[in-house]
């Protein structure tokens, strides 16, 4: 795990703590208990895509939602509103799968009008020259151990993408201030490297201040920060699936660890069931 203790102490001992009186802090979060303030958080992987929906790897490409996405982003809304869960900022990727899940799911919850912001940061992991390629006949392919690894490894990524192809993002103006920083490939340990200063730089001050931070992202992005939330280990986290469009929601001490590992996704069913499918995705 990449450590990023000065981060850590300006954050969280730093002059934006002592500006905001204590009486307000826990009026903003959810509890205080026995003195101690409480932050949440919310995460949210994107609904299904369309090619979710083919089975294809996905990573960079922009593809859009399916109705099936559509629907299950508009209940992430509802989901929200029933909890009486109501964020007051929110953070997405540069993917219109994810920003359409997040618009979405505020206009279900009628918070189309929240602060919304967006960095490549939050992207998926760029899955190299498997983009576009179907799961399953990579996996009929290769074999088993290589999809896997490729799938799920910490450390290993696949091959590096081309720039000539069709599934490049070189030149896509969105990533224009990247320049030679654009992934080609990426592992998981490298979407922790890119994704840790942003929560430490953007999403940790708006926790600080008792603010509901609500993340609506990916897979992969997202085991990326459950890793580091719930400092499961680099062989442990090959086994944790995020299922598309259901809340899950953080309750975060005032050191940013959680109350309650693993965090309480708000519909347990729907994502219980929903975590097999995305383990099997490939057969």
């Amino acid at each position: 795990m990449r450590a990023y203790p000065g981060l850590t102490r300006r954050l969280t001992q730093g002059p934006v703590r002592r500006l905001i009186p204590w009486a307000r802090l826990c009026s903003r979060v959810r509890s205080c208990k026995n003195g101690a303030m409480t932050h949440n958080l919310i995460l949210l992987r994107h609904g299904e895509s369309e090619w979710n929906q083919k089975n294809l790897f996905t990573g960079w490409v922009d593809v859009t939602l399916t109705d099936k996405g559509r629907a299950e982003g508009q209940r992430a809304g509802e989901l929200l509103r029933e909890a009486e869960l109501i964020p007051d900022v929110v953070y997405t990727s540069r993917l219109k799968r994810a920003i359409l899940t997040s618009n979405l799911a505020l206009e279900a919850a009628d918070l189309s009008w929240l602060d919304v912001h967006r960095s490549w940061r939050l992207n998926e992991r760029h899955y190299g020259a498997l983009q576009g390629k179907n799961k399953k006949e990579i996996r009929e392919e290769f074999g088993e151990e290589q999809f896997m690894t490729w799938r799920r490894s910490f450390d290993t990524p696949p091959p590096a993408l081309g720039d000539a192809s069709e599934f490049s993002q070189a030149g896509d103006p969105r990533y224009a201030n990247l320049g030679d920083s654009l992934p080609r490939t990426e592992c998981l340990a490298d979407v922790i490297d890119r994704l840790l200063p942003y929560w430490y730089d953007r999403l940790v001050p708006e926790l600080t201040v008792g603010r509901t931070v609500l993340v609506v992202a990916h897979g992969n992005s997202l085991r990326a920060l459950v890793k580091h939330l719930d400092g499961i280990s680099d062989a442990d986290i090959t086994g944790l699936n995020i299922p598309t469009g259901i809340p899950l929601h953080y309750e975060l001490t005032e050191d940013f660890t959680p109350v309650k590992p693993g965090g309480t996704y708000l519909d347990p069913a729907a994502a219980e069931a929903a975590i097999g499918q995305v383990a099997n995705q490939g057969r």
